[in-house]
Parts: structure tokens; sequence; C-alpha cells
């Protein structure tokens, strides 16, 4: 009986630094070393800065508390060079609030469509001018945008107001006076155009990642053209569109220079958004910094720590969003 002869195997040989160079293990090699000490040692200055900013505001607001006289949280006043000091976040967080808020409603869904507009609707001859003119608008200085806001969009918007006070003024929210429109609809406006390039850049390279071949087969199943976006471009952009979003609101809950320019601030919240006064975190800091004494500036500080901690509440709040649709996020590809 004859017996086959069994094949010999020969061991390959691992290569160079062992089979876990390859699979994340250990790493062996000089690039890999430095490059990982690089991006180590960046996050952990990352976080360093952050904590110790936060210390910086935390202890130069625990000193202005501690001289106030009135209510840090609900005080409507901000007379913190007085003797003694009263001051109060009240009217701030308020107006910082609402004008981010006009400010998403307004951009967030024309972005959305502009992007859209760009990825998937637009010949290219078109689509290349149109987002590198988007890609313009982001750059613009916030200055530049408060300047048009303060010179063009103010007197132009006496129309829309009395429109909303015409048909909308029995809500009370859209009551008109007939003063100026420097008002927080007005600053949530201005908001809503200086975010909309953000919100749309990131969208549109969202967009453009979605699988061309699920899209393709939708196609060749008989979809139309929205149910193929509806079905396979929003659900797979739909955490980058969140992200986009929180981009545009850090910037419309911190904007500055373009805010003071337009709006005309009083330590009162009226009812209607229409009517002027009111104020936000970062217009207050900016105004009242050139004026403010010692225990002034650290108040100011302290309203800056507010702001500072409402921004990560945001973020944290969007990174859970993204967290529930992680399917969608390109975390498991």
């Amino acid at each position: 009986m004859d017996i086959a002869p069994t094949a010999s195997v020969t061991p390959t040989k691992s290569p160079p630094g062992g089979p876990e160079n390859n699979q994340g293990g250990s790493v062996n090699r000089p690039g890999d070393r430095i490059f990982l000490g690089l991006s180590r040692g960046s996050g952990i200055i990352l976080l360093v800065v952050m904590a110790a900013i936060a210390v910086f505001l935390t202890w130069r607001a625990v000193i202005a508390l501690a001289e106030n006289e009135g209510n840090f949280l609900t005080t409507f006043e901000w007379n913190a060079n007085a003797d003694p000091p009263v001051f109060g976040i009240a009217v701030l967080a308020y107006g910082t609030i609402v004008t981010s808020i006009i400010a998403m409603v307004l951009a967030v869904p024309v972005a959305v469509g502009i992007a859209l507009f760009i990825s998937h609707y637009a010949p290219r001859r078109l689509a290349t001018p149109l987002a590198y003119v988007v890609d313009l608008l982001a750059a613009v200085p916030s200055i530049v945008y408060g300047l048009w806001g303060a010179l063009f969009l103010v007197p132009h918007l006496t129309g829309l107001y009395k429109w909303l006070d015409d048909y909308l003024g029995w809500t009370g929210v859209f009551a008109y006076d007939d003063g100026a429109p420097r008002s927080l609809f007005t600053v949530g406006i201005l908001l809503a155009i200086m975010i909309l390039p953000i919100v749309t850049n990131v969208s549109r390279e969202v967009f453009k990642q979605s699988p061309k071949m699920q899209e393709e087969a939708a196609l060749a199943l008989g979809a139309t053209r929205w149910e193929v976006i509806k079905m396979a471009v929003l659900p797979f952009g739909r955490s980058g569109v969140i992200s986009a979003s929180m981009l545009g609101l850090g910037r419309a809950l911190g904007e500055t220079m373009a805010v003071a320019t337009v709006l005309s601030p009083n330590f009162l919240i009226n009812a209607s958004l229409l009517n002027h006064g009111g104020g936000t975190f970062a217009q207050n800091i900016a105004v009242a910094f050139k004026e403010a004494g010692d225990i002034g500036r650290d108040a100011l500080v302290a309203s800056g720590l507010v702001l500072f901690l409402i921004t990560l509440l945001v973020n944290g709040a969007a990174r859970l969003i993204i967290a529930r649709r992680k399917e969608y996020s390109g975390a498991n590809a």
C-alpha cells in the first residue's frame, strides 16, 4: 500500500517587529515611535491648555463673585465698576441663547439645501464656482459682516419687521414699536448669514462621501433623485450635518464684533424679539472691557466662564448625538 508523501509546510517569517507591528500592537519602527509620541503629546498639550483655561477663568470668577452684591444668575444689571459692584448674567444668557437659536433655525436648513444642490444637483461647471464662492464667504472677517449688517441689513429690515408685526404681532414675540431694528432678531439673522458658509462647506464634503454604489443601486431600482437623497445621502451624512451645525453654533455663541456693531444693548429682557435691547456674553465683554476696573474685568471673566461652560455642554451634547448614530458616522468603516 503506497502512502502519499505529506506536503511539507515551510513556516513563513514574520515581518520585522513581529506580527503585532501591523496589527496596532507594539511599535518598533523609529518613524512610528516618533509619530506616536508627537500625536500623544499633542493630545496631552490640548488637555493641559483646556484645563489651564478652566482654572484661570474659575480663579478670576471666584474673585469677582466674592465682591458681587447681586445674584450672578438672576440680576438684570451690569454695574461691575460700582461700589459695591452689582452684576448678573440673566440678560446675557438669554440674548446669547436666543440669537444662537434664531441663527441655527434660519441657517441650517438653507445650508443643507445648498450643500445638496452643489453635491448632487448642480452641473460641474456651476458647482465648482459656487463652492468656491461659499468658501470665500467663510473667510470673510467678522467685522466686515458687522459693518455690512449695520449699514445695509439694519435699514432694510424695517419692512420685514412691520410685516411680522401686522401678521404675528398678536403673539407678542413679533410685536414691533417702530424703533430702529437693532434687536436680537436682527443679530440672529446676521449670525445665520455668518455661519451659513461653515455649515454648507462641511455638509457638502460629507454628502460627497456618500456611498456611490448605494445611490446607483437606488437609481437602478427606479428611485427618483429625491428618494435617493432621502434614503442614501441624508442618512449617511446625518452625523456630519450635526457636526457642521455644532461648528456653526460655536461661532454664533462666541461672535463679538458683528453683534456689537448691530445690537443696541440694554439690560432688559423684552418679550418681543423685534424691539431693541438685550445683549450677549461676547458682545458685553467687547463693549465693557475697555472701561472695566479690576473687579469689572474679573466679572467679565466670570461671564466668559459661563460661555465656556455653555460651549462645552453644546459640544458634549453633539458628541452624544453622533455616538448614537455610529452606523452613519463612518466609525465602523
